[in-house]
């Protein structure tokens, strides 16, 4: 696997399979893992941080889980690159805006990447297509201990894994579920479903994580903590809360399409339409009418474009995406030309 051939590669998460993806984009877990004797990233010195670059990769090596990945060192790249990575979702725009000694693990199908000296000295993540934790837990747990095999972690009996945020401490995990839901959105029950799951300890987040504003319909939902907690009483919790949200907005798509079907149709052969013509297209109307074309395809009105393809131009038309593909910088009106070229070309407009 190389960095350059990774524009010409669907990352696995995306294939629109598994449980309940008409409704779930993916299922992520993340842990938190720190080394025993050696300081948090934002208080490490230099040969510290050195030290555990080439601990982690040595462990890399020897994990066969982790087999023909790559090891990118950030100081090598640029931001174009960075941010590239992070349009992906396999790294923070953290780790991409403070990025020196630090560096990134891929593996082939994108569904497995690990973040080193951000906020932590690992940041271990697997994703999955569709509603499907216990393999992607399977998964990570498997990693997990193979990585502990040969590194030696900070931990604690009576805390569990030490970390530098306490909100991740104990079990280091985070849970997060990517969800599409237009209809909620549509129908106006989306807030009073994100106030009741805050009140159950979840946080939401929108389609590029941390810091980012829920658009296109999409949420990302997680765990807020993990402290006291088993990793199985953690997804145990995840799984209850999203099957309820998931069941919410089927009814919600089954109420459109019984008393509003007219107008919902009209929707979405508009914003194919104009996915399918246009010329000039923002970043934010491209996530807009992808979500409504994204409907359609799952409820069987549109059946000529096919979900994956759908999941993979959300990622594809992201600005440094369209500037990989012209191997140059692009200015903003020269991006939207360049996106509204590429779905066109997708879609078969």
């Amino acid at each position: 696997m190389k960095f350059e051939d990774m524009l010409d590669r669907t990352a696995s998460w995306l294939k629109g399979s598994g449980p309940n993806s008409d409704i779930v984009i993916s299922s992520r877990i993340r842990l938190a893992r720190n080394l025993e004797k050696f300081p948090f990233p934002h208080w490490a010195k230099k040969p510290d941080s050195e030290q555990v670059l080439a601990l982690a990769a040595a462990a890399f090596e020897k994990t066969p889980e982790l087999k023909d990945g790559i090891f990118l060192r950030l100081d090598d790249f640029d931001n174009v690159d960075k941010q590239f990575l992070v349009e992906r979702h396999l790294m923070s725009n953290e780790h991409a805006i403070r990025s020196s000694q630090k560096a990134l693990f891929i593996n082939p199908d994108e569904n497995v990447a690990i973040m080193v000296n951000e906020e932590d000295h690992l940041r271990i993540q697997v994703m999955e297509s569709g509603f499907d934790l216990d393999t992607t837990w399977r998964i990570m747990d498997s990693i997990d201990n193979r990585l502990s095999e040969v590194l030696t972690y900070a931990f604690k009996k009576e805390w569990g894994y030490l970390t530098a945020c306490p909100t991740n401490t104990g079990t280091g995990m985070r849970g997060s579920i990517m969800l599409h839901l237009p209809a909620l959105v549509m129908t106006r029950q989306i807030n009073r479903v994100l106030e009741a799951i805050a009140k159950l300890s979840f946080t939401t987040r929108g389609l590029y994580g941390e810091g980012t504003q829920a658009s296109g319909n999409f949420f990302q939902i997680s765990n807020q903590v993990s402290l006291g907690s088993k990793e199985e009483e953690i997804l145990g919790n995840i799984k209850g809360v999203i099957k309820q949200i998931i069941e919410q907005e089927e009814k919600a798509r089954e109420s459109l399409v019984a008393e509003h079907r007219e107008m919902l149709e009209d929707r979405i052969w508009r914003s194919y339409g104009t996915l399918k013509n246009a010329h000039i297209i923002s970043s934010n109307e491209t996530v807009e009418l992808l979500s409504m074309l994204r409907l359609g395809a799952d409820l069987g009105i549109v059946v000529d474009v096919e979900r994956s393809l759908i999941n993979e131009l959300f990622i594809l038309t992201q600005p440094s995406h369209l500037q990989k593909f012209e191997n140059k910088k692009l200015s903003a009106n020269e991006r939207d030309v360049k996106r509204a070229q590429i779905i066109r070309e997708r879609i078969g407009g």
